[in-house]
């Protein structure tokens, strides 16, 4: 009787509800990242929206579209001409419970797939405190510090070009947006990562080590320091999202956090030419 239970709770945790609810936190957090620079614009569009943050930046994408009801011809068509007419490619996040007419109208665009995420989820009812020594709140003076230590991470480089800078700064500058740097032993910041909340959902997001400090378990504390801050602000839930079978689906994973379901992203013709 108990493992009939267990196998039902699982199902209704993997759902539609549990989807549209992180996929609705995903699109608040995107659209915070018009906040800064200049020039960044947001379309609301098929129950999602799309951002655009600069031409380049892999910030610029459309997210939680779909989830609510059919997409339609018009509302691709919005969608294309939202970036086309800004010099961008459309890049679409796309979740596997949106509508399943969806993916065969985009292949039928010219539309592929170009890269997977692992969307993970973790309960923080009976979730513990864990001591994360050497991870600090980033302070409001430190916007380029922490852009600096994230984008070297994320892009495998010290030397950081002025557009690889603003999508740390777009991150940093959202509303609401709790920034983290974690710390080597010699007091040097060695990654960093950002907590959103919303309606009791903590989102666990631009996570980054740089590539010398790797290895020593900082991605963990990283973590843990914003699952406990998470659970100070009464979240019962938490969500994150990876590449899959990573180094920090791993951590996640270690942290108790459960794959719920993998995103495929998108891109039209714009950007396969």
């Amino acid at each position: 009787m108990m493992r009939h239970v267990r196998q039902m709770d699982a199902m209704t945790f993997r759902d539609a509800r549990l989807a549209r609810r992180l996929e609705a936190a995903e699109a608040a957090n995107a659209k915070g990242c018009t906040a800064w620079p200049p020039g960044s614009a947001v379309l609301e569009v098929a129950g999602g929206c799309a951002i655009f943050v600069g031409a380049g930046s892999p910030l610029s994408q459309a997210v939680g579209i779909g989830l609510n009801g059919p997409v339609s011809v018009a509302d691709l068509d919005g969608l294309e001409a939202f970036y086309h007419c800004r010099g961008a490619p459309v890049s679409i996040d796309l979740c596997p419970l949106a509508d399943p007419g969806l993916l065969p109208a985009l292949g039928t665009r010219g539309y592929r797939p170009t890269e997977f995420s692992s969307v993970l989820a973790k309960r923080l009812a009976a979730a513990e405190i864990v001591l994360t020594p050497r991870v600090r709140r980033a302070l409001a003076g430190e916007r380029d510090l922490w852009s600096h230590t994230v984008g070297s991470g994320f892009f495998d480089q010290h030397e950081l070009t002025g557009e690889e800078m603003d999508v740390g700064r777009a991150i940093f500058a959202m509303p609401g947006a709790m920034c983290w740097l974690a710390v080597a032993g010699t007091g040097e910041p060695a990654g960093g990562g950002a907590l959103a909340v919303y309606d009791g959902l903590a989102t666990l997001f631009a996570d980054s080590t740089i590539p010398a400090f790797r290895r020593r378990g900082l991605h963990y504390e990283m973590i843990a320091a914003r699952l406990n801050e998470a659970m100070a602000r009464g979240c019962d839930l938490a969500a994150a999202s990876t590449q899959p079978g990573s180094t920090s689906q791993r951590n996640y994973e270690r942290l108790g956090f459960e794959v719920v379901y993998t995103k495929v992203t998108l891109t039209d013709a714009a950007a396969n030419s």
